[in-house]
Order: structure tokens, then C-alpha cells, then sequence
């Protein structure tokens, strides 16, 4: 279902990480400006029109902290406009922007969609509009659009499945895990949900680990993680030696109450998005690993992809040189043109990449207590 991936590409689509842009990243659920505010991301100079439409902020820092400043940086870099809004986790107001987009007469439309359904309704209204569109870090199943642009996300569940094996490599056989999903209406939750499997189920099978549940979260909402993290452990006689959290968002949630029962930082939580929240909490040892998922190469590669589609049909042969892989859509049957990168698994030692490569500040995390931690692994 995948293609190999070719080193080219990542090579074109540079690798070296800006450190401009990136101090927004915190895991307060409600940070990042609001959609139609003064600040939208949007371009005051020429170049073609371009629409984005980010899904939230409540859920995860990276769409405010990460994506919006770089794709509007990157697509500016190939010469387009960018119109950069976000829907707030609200489908009716997801698809009131697109239809001020398509209005307004984008030439292409990149869609980070709250659910396959509202995404793919979206694409469906751009397409017959002649707007090719394309699938931002969500695949939007049984959906149109021409391409789609994320990280190898099946990936991204083997890395935390792997962190929870690493964590518990030493502890006795029977070890009881309790899984804490992401949206159910995400197709990128049922991938990293399929990736922890792959590592996970095997050792569920031979009694080696212990599945007490897997629970996924509606709309990603950290709060009723936590809440739901909580009954399930207090109904397995509060008992837990492991919990897989599927973001850093969720994770802090569960940390939270790990906290209320003296437990954390005893069992080990696994998370996702290199969060400053999330490293923090690596580095105070509450939580065991996340996944760092480079989002400059992921804007890059869309404004790539973007920039060849406003050239209309003379730009097809460029757009699929760019995106050489294939994605699996089994609700509408096909194979989507796809870039898949490559996620990268922290733990406390690997703390540093994250900040040296720019994409969260020292400062941000180097606070209090653990300035001597930061200290000693050489993060300044």
C-alpha cells in the first residue's frame, strides 16, 4: 500500500529546519489565534491563491505552533498566496471557509479536515469548482482529492507500541496496559491505533503484556481522556503499568491523574508531536517518549505539490513526480498519489534534536527544576 520512499525527495524538500516561527508550541488547549482574526495567516502580497483550512487548537499546539507559520512560509516560498484559516473543531464553520475559499477563487485548496465526512464534502464542492485539493496530514477516506501529504502514520503507532515494549523491557510478565486512542472519525487514529497493534498484539497474545483496554476519544478532547483514563483505571482496581496516549495532549491528561495517585513517572505514558508540554514532561520523567514528526518537511512538500496543481494540467506530471507514494483509501477504493515521511521516536535523550533542529525553544522547556537537566544533556 506504501511505495518505498525516495531519499530525493526528502532532499527537495530540504531538510534543515528553520527556527523562525516556532515559539507558539504549548500544549494549552487554548492557544493559537482564532480563525478570521487580524492575525490569519494570509499573504498581503501577489502570487496565485492558495486556501488552507487547519481543523483546531484544542486538541494538539502543533496547528497554531507549527503548521500554520510554516506552510505559510513554504507556500509563500513557491510563490503563492497563502489564506490560512482554522475551523476551531467546528464542521459547520470548517465548511463556511471553504465555501468563502472557493468564492474567492483559490487555486488550490489544502484541507486538514476535523473528519473524513466533512473533508471529503469539502474536496467534493472544490472539485466540481475545477479547485484541485489535497489531504493535509489526514486522509479524508472515500474523499477526491488529488493527493495527500503526511507522515508515515501506521509508522508513528509501531514507534509508540516500541516505546512501550522499551519502557517495560525489565518489568514482570503480565504487565496491564490501557490504550488511549484518538478520534474515532480520524483516519490518522485508526493508523497509529494499527501501528501499536503491530508491535503490541503479539505480546497481548503470549501474556506477556496485559490489555486492560483501549478506549478511543472523541474530537481528540483531552479532558474526557483524562476523565476516561481514570475510570478505567479505578475499575481495574487501580491498576496500570503502562499507558499508550496517542498525542502529548492526551498524555498530559493521564500524567494528571497519574499525578493524583502518586504514580507518575512509575508508568511510563507514551505520547505524539514533540509538544514543549510533552518534552517537558519526557524530561521530568512523567512520560517516556513521544513521536517528533518534522512539519516543515510536511509544508514543504505541500506547497511543492501545491505550487505544480495552480499551474493547472501543465503541472500534473510535476505534482506526481513529487508524490511518489500511495496511501490506501478503503472506504472509496483507491490509492492516493501520497508523500509519506518519516517520524522520529524521543526519549529523554533525544530531547535535544527537537530543539536544536528549532521547532521548540530551550526556554520553553528548560524551565525551573529542569534547567539542570538541560544542562547535562546539552540542550541550551
Amino acid at each position: 500500500m506504501r511505495s518505498t520512499r525516495l531519499a530525493l525527495i526528502a532532499a527537495g524538500m530540504g531538510l534543515t529546519l528553520a527556527v523562525s516561527a516556532c515559539g507558539a508550541n504549548s500544549d494549552n488547549s487554548n492557544s493559537g489565534s482564532g480563525s478570521g482574526s487580524s492575525d490569519t495567516a494570509s499573504s498581503s502580497g501577489g502570487g496565485i491563491p492558495v486556501g488552507v483550512i487547519l481543523p483546531e487548537t484544542a486538541s494538539s499546539a502543533r496547528w497554531e505552533g507549527f503548521d500554520k507559520p510554516m506552510l505559510k512560509a513554504a507556500l509563500e516560498a513557491e510563490g503563492l498566496n497563502p489564506h490560512i484559516e482554522n475551523a476551531q473543531g467546528d464542521v459547520q464553520k470548517f465548511s463556511t471557509l471553504a465555501d468563502g475559499m472557493i468564492n474567492d477563487g483559490v487555486k488550490v485548496l489544502i484541507i486538514a479536515s476535523i473528519n473524513s465526512e466533512i473533508g471529503g464534502t469539502v474536496a467534493q464542492k472544490a472539485n466540481a469548482q475545477g479547485i484541485p485539493t489535497i489531504d493535509y496530514d489526514r486522509l479524508n477516506l472515500g474523499g477526491s482529492s488529488s493527493f495527500y501529504v503526511s507522515f508515515d502514520n501506521v509508522k508513528v503507532g509501531e514507534l509508540q507500541g516500541q516505546g512501550m515494549i522499551d519502557a517495560l523491557k525489565d518489568k514482570p510478565k503480565g504487565s496491564q496496559i490501557i490504550e488511549i486512542e484518538g478520534a474515532p472519525t480520524d483516519n490518522n487514529a485508526t493508523l497509529f491505533h494499527n501501528g501499536q497493534e503491530n508491535k503490541l498484539k503479539p505480546l497481548y497474545e503470549n501474556g506477556t503484556f496485559k490489555l486492560v483496554q483501549s478506549q478511543p476519544i472523541d474530537n481528540w478532547d483531552n479532558q474526557k481522556g483524562g476523565t476516561t483514563f481514570e475510570q478505567i483505571f479505578t475499575s481495574n482496581n487501580s491498576r496500570v503499568d503502562g499507558v499508550v496516549a496517542a498525542n502529548d495532549g492526551l498524555a498530559g491528561a493521564i500524567i494528571t491523574v497519574l499525578k493524583k495517585y502518586q504514580l507518575n513517572g512509575k508508568v511510563p505514558v507514551t505520547g505524539q508531536d514533540a509538544t514543549a508540554d510533552g518534552l517537558k514532561a519526557i524530561l521530568t520523567g512523567d512520560q517516556y517518549m513521544t513521536v517528533f514528526k518534522p512539519i516543515k518537511q510536511e509544508a514543504e512538500a505541500t506547497a511543492k505539490l501545491a505550487a505544480a496543481l495552480a499551474k493547472g494540467s501543465a503541472g500534473k506530471a510535476d505534482a506526481d513526480k513529487i508524490a511518489t507514494d500511495k496511501e490506501n483509501d478503503p472506504v472509496g477504493k483507491r490509492d492516493v498519489p501520497s508523500v509519506l515521511l518519516e517520524p522520529k521516536l524521543i526519549t529523554k535523550n533525544e530531547v535535544k534534536q527537537v530543539i536544536d533542529q528549532g521547532y521548540v525553544k530551550a526556554e520553553e522547556v528548560c524551565t525551573g527544576e529542569l534547567q539542570s537537566v538541560c544542562t547535562q544533556l546539552g540542550i541550551s
